[in-house]
């Protein structure tokens, strides 16, 4: 056998392994992998159909009408306007533990510019959008040119909005009835309308058109593109001309603005303005982010999904207090689906480099 034998050889068995590779690529489980790369918010989808489906096949009517579907909606709904902000700063490689206070001071603000100096509720309402905006915008000065670090800043700044929500407020509760006589419009997110046997709120309305504009902006706007950018590699996206500062400030200012959003839904939902209210919004919406498979690493994901999450942990919540099993049982079970979600994450992560 001659040199060139042997080398014929070697390409034909070396041809022969890159063509099983590519069968192996392009099989079920390639495939699969791709439209999980591909479409990050299918996972959450998966998850949330069979559990609907779940819960139906062992309920029955009782899980699967109209009014109990909504019912879910009706209970994501402030998680999922606060989640989508968290969504903004997760896909920068950041994270924000100030969402929750940002969006309790900003009904805080509402409601006491109404009832202590007298303004409109309209006005009132701008105000604490303002608020809640500005924070954020700090937020954002404090990572993006200060270079802090995200975790450390909204640590910080959540315990700094804390104290002031309780310093302003006097831990002074305006009650619903007051509300309802004076100033209605505060509880406008709240207000239900039925469409058959299916109960919405004003507030699940917002929460849908939020995520499906911010859908349509994270995909088809250059400001989204950035936004995946700066959170896949920073250093590289600036090269390529992006104004990395500026849009990490505008990252945190629009997520301060959508978490005061969620302050008017709060006061919708509970009928009246509390300082302690929300407690759990920030551990919250990060379930709902990281359940509808956000990276935690930036740069991946589907607002989406994150919609899907917090459906997910509804869909969990209703079916088991149906089912009479013990609220245990859905922290359990939501910090399996936790742990799932990050696995998958750096799988697939893992598979696609």
């Amino acid at each position: 056998m001659t040199d060139r034998d042997d080398y014929e050889g070697a390409t034909r068995a070396a041809d022969a392994r890159v063509a099983q590779f590519d069968d192996h690529a392009s099989g079920f489980v390639g495939r699969f992998h791709h439209a999980l790369h591909t479409t990050p918010a299918l996972v959450p989808l998966i998850v949330l159909l069979a559990a609907i489906v779940t819960f139906g096949l062992l309920l029955g009517s009782k899980f699967f009408s109209p009014f109990a579907l909504t019912l879910i909606l009706q209970q994501v709904q402030i998680v999922g306007i606060v989640a989508a902000a968290q969504s903004l700063v997760i896909l920068t490689a950041g994270i924000d533990l100030s969402v929750g206070a940002i969006a309790v001071i900003s009904s805080v603000v509402m409601g006491q510019f109404t009832f202590r100096y007298g303004l409109p509720a309209e006005v009132s309402i701008v105000c604490g959008l303002a608020v809640g905006t500005l924070i954020g915008a700090v937020n954002g000065i404090l990572v993006a040119v200060v270079r802090l670090p995200p975790f450390i800043v909204t640590l910080g700044m959540w315990q700094i909005v804390l104290a002031a929500n309780f310093l302003y407020s006097a831990n002074e509760t305006i009650r619903s009835q007051d509300i309802s006589n004076d100033a209605p419009v505060l509880q406008l997110l709240g207000w239900k309308f039925q469409i058959g046997g299916a109960v919405f709120t004003v507030g699940v309305v917002v929460m849908i058109a939020l995520v499906f504009i911010l859908a349509y902006v994270l995909r088809h706007t250059a400001w989204g593109r950035h936004v995946y950018a700066v959170g896949d590699d920073p250093d590289a996206a600036e090269l390529s001309g992006v104004a990395v500062k500026r849009t990490l400030i505008s990252v945190y200012a629009t997520a301060g603005f959508i978490c005061a959003i969620a302050g008017w839904a709060l006061i919708g939902r509970i009928g009246s303005v509390s300082p302690t209210s929300g407690q759990l919004l920030n551990i919250e919406s990060i379930t709902a982010v990281v359940i509808g498979g956000i990276s935690l690493f930036g740069g991946r994901g589907s607002i989406l999904g994150t919609l899907f999450g917090a459906l997910i942990v509804g869909v969990f919540t209703l079916g088991l207090r149906l089912m009479g099993a013990d609220a245990q049982w859905t922290y359990l079970l939501i910090g399996v689906l936790i742990i799932a979600a990050v696995a998958v994450d750096q799988w697939i992560r893992k598979v696609a480099a």
